[in-house]
């Protein structure tokens, strides 16, 4: 494998760790200082503030680093081997998010990491995915493009009748596809680099990123927002692998190595699947480590001395934070 390659991988997935933590914060304590608050704000101002948000500006910058390091990763290395190399931001965004929100994981919780970087190791190790083709082949783009169109749609429909965990997760499903196909689509524009400025200018794919990649961008932040990180990432990172992988096949060329491979491949890939499981199952992870604190109650004021009278409370409004409001 291109090291370069794999270096720029793993650049990538720390961006993506440390994005998705950190948006997560910054949609965190949106919530938490929406508690008790009179009426309900309107979602263009919502989300106006929630784009002011330290957390979210920061999570915004380390999306952008991943993204440059993803472009170059495309550039010189393997659709096929560059997008499972993310599933590493498994381990970064606990990493992050131990560190954002305070939280160490258990024992349990890391052996199931370890468990989940060992299947990839082994699964990248056993299929050695073949150079394929800088471009796709002619023809190949409408089909997949039509089936990717209704794979996302299908995914939205299913996503809008649940709620909770299995609404993350449907939506990190197809925020998955759409990262999958923003990847092809960046190794396809950076196969044109060869004919210079004007032929990736005046090439479509770079404009398809752009609308594929902003769509990917908002589905993101709709499954941030529908839970919590242990039911959006896992789908979302190991969707964006198997996906990727598939898109490299009919795309590309890539192809894996099976016959007396396919053994530690069905190997590598249980390993993932166990290590997935175990994340989700984690009480770091599932037991809301990352959810929302409630507002703290004001200081009480309760244990006053027998002979001292309450402040008194003018116009006869309740006083702030009080009145009966706050649950």
């Amino acid at each position: 494998m291109n090291l370069l390659a794999v270096l720029l991988a793993l650049l990538s997935a720390l961006g993506n760790g440390a994005a998705s933590v950190l948006q997560r914060r910054a949609a965190m304590d949106q919530e938490r200082e929406q508690q008790g608050a009179r009426g309900i704000r309107p979602s263009l101002l919502r989300l106006a503030h929630l784009l002011r948000h330290p957390y979210w500006l920061a999570g915004a910058a380390a999306m952008v680093v991943s993204a440059v390091a993803q472009v170059g990763a495309l550039a010189v290395g393997r659709l096929s081997v560059v997008q499972p190399l993310l599933v590493s931001e498994l381990l970064f965004t606990l990493v992050v998010g131990s560190l954002v929100f305070r939280h160490r994981p258990d024992g349990r919780t890391w052996l199931s990491f370890v468990m989940l970087a060992a299947g990839l190791a082994l699964f990248l190790a056993a299929a050695d995915p073949s150079r394929g083709e800088a471009m796709a082949r002619n023809g190949r783009w409408l089909p997949v493009g039509v089936a990717v169109a209704l794979v996302v749609g299908t995914l939205l429909a299913v996503a809008r009748a649940l709620r909770g965990p299995a609404r993350a997760a449907v939506l990190g499903c197809a925020t998955a596809v759409c990262f999958a196909c923003t990847a092809a689509l960046i190794k396809e524009f950076t196969g044109r680099f060869s004919g210079g400025v004007a032929a990736v200018l005046t090439s479509w794919p770079l404009y398809a990123v752009c609308v594929v990649g902003l769509l990917s961008f908002l589905l993101l932040q709709s499954a941030l927002r529908a839970g919590t990180l242990a039911a959006s990432q896992p789908a979302l990172t190991l969707g964006d692998a198997l996906v990727s992988i598939a898109l490299g096949w009919v795309l590309f060329g890539e192809r894996v190595e099976l016959g007396l491979r396919t053994l530690p491949e069905v190997v590598g890939i249980a390993l993932m699947a166990a290590g997935i499981v175990g994340l989700t199952r984690s009480p770091a992870m599932a037991g809301g480590w990352d959810a929302a604190t409630p507002v703290p109650d004001p200081p009480c004021t309760a244990e006053r001395s027998a002979g001292t009278p309450p402040p008194p409370v003018s116009g006869g409004r309740d006083t702030p934070g009080d009145g009966g409001r706050r649950p």
